[in-house]
């Protein structure tokens, strides 16, 4: 199998997209060429039948028509010159390359895959899951538009870059660390942490500190940021609350060493890979997202609250706080080694891919 990838941005420093990195280094061991198109070339270190082709955008470039009738050149002159390089394309939760690629792709009888992992169905989707033959997600609460292509598989993460670290803090003692990885924006839901904080602060007798791994990242987000740190203001936890901003892939292990639980607050949909990694470093991890429960198992009453309740929240944490945490954590990270190792993820879509390939 001779593959195309089409993704965002390949950048193994990236602390949003660097982990897709790994994904196709994955992927070069299933197939005899990989082609990988990105809007975003960065950093990267990949195998030797690995070629990467940008369409163009530089980092943080203001992008106006001009710059989108350029990339959407470039996007068809590589996968017309590359037509002979790659039998199967596997599109990286961005249906526009499904929509803009499909008729060709369909003509010059390639096979399409598509991976997506979130709540939102717009016509763009809609359009892509007519041309797609087989569309890959994490969980069946990842992929809200019925169809009989989708194919549930569960996620992936590096997990052995989590496994046996060094911990810099013991789990459980003061001051107890709470953390939040991952972009701050408002679907993220940050503001439920920092209210279930207040509530902490009133009526827990442990002292706490909660650290925000992440950026904003849009103009939008930016706003949200000004209100998080207002409502710390408010709440008079300025001391106890910190923003660390965005950390590198390579460099988050260290984060979840220095913690002793982590919190994720986005809706229920798809399987965020940081509670993932949290995971695989045997942290316990509390989520308001019901996709986890699978991955929870027995411990997924205690570790699922409810979405946006803060007091839930608080009392979640209270009660783990008073049981045995070291045995928690050591229990998810036996079940990120089985359930949710990269390795696993990107073995089972090349077996899909491969057996669509010989059948066409």
């Amino acid at each position: 199998m001779k593959l195309l990838i089409l993704t965002q941005k390949v950048d193994k420093l990236d602390p949003i997209l660097g982990f897709f990195h790994r994904w196709i280094e994955e992927f070069a061991k299933h197939a005899e060429k990989v082609t990988v198109i990105t809007l975003n070339e960065g950093i990267h270190q990949l195998p030797e039948n690995v070629m990467v082709f940008s369409l163009g955008k530089s980092k943080d470039q203001y992008v106006g028509f001009k710059d989108r009738i350029k990339f959407v050149f470039n996007f068809y002159g590589y996968i017309w010159s590359e037509r002979k390089n790659y039998d199967t394309v596997f599109v990286h939760m961005n249906p526009i390359y499904v929509v803009f690629g499909g008729l060709f792709w369909k003509i010059m009888g390639k096979k399409i895959s598509m991976w997506y992992t979130h709540r939102e169905v717009d016509l763009k989707l809609r359009v892509a899951e007519v041309f797609a033959d087989v569309i890959f997600t994490a969980a069946k609460e990842s992929f809200k538009l019925p169809s009989k292509k989708v194919v549930v598989t569960g996620h992936g993460i590096d997990v052995a870059q989590f496994l046996n670290m060094q911990r810099s803090k013991v789990i459980g003692t003061d001051p107890i660390r709470l953390l939040h990885v991952g972009r701050v924006t408002q679907i993220k839901n940050c503001d439920t942490l920092i209210e279930a904080a207040k509530i902490l602060g009133e009526c827990w007798n442990k002292k706490f500190e909660i650290v925000f791994a992440g950026s904003p990242v849009t103009d939008a987000d930016r706003s949200y940021m000004t209100s998080l740190s207002s409502l710390i203001s408010t709440y008079k936890l300025d001391n106890q609350i910190k923003f660390i901003g965005h950390v590198a892939p390579s460099d988050i292990n260290k984060q979840y060493a220095a913690c002793d639980a982590t919190v994720n607050l986005t809706p229920t949909g798809g399987i965020d890979k940081a509670v993932l990694e949290s995971m695989a470093s045997g942290v316990p991890v509390f989520s308001s997202n019901q996709a986890f429960v699978n991955y929870f198992d027995r411990y997924a009453e205690k570790l699922i609250f409810n979405e946006r309740d803060a007091d839930d929240l608080a009392q979640k944490i209270m009660a783990l706080f008073a049981g045995d945490l070291q045995t928690v954590g050591a229990n998810l990270q036996k079940i990120a080694e089985e359930k949710a190792d990269i390795g696993v993820l990107i073995h089972t879509i090349s077996d899909k891919l491969t057996l669509l390939w010989k059948n066409k």
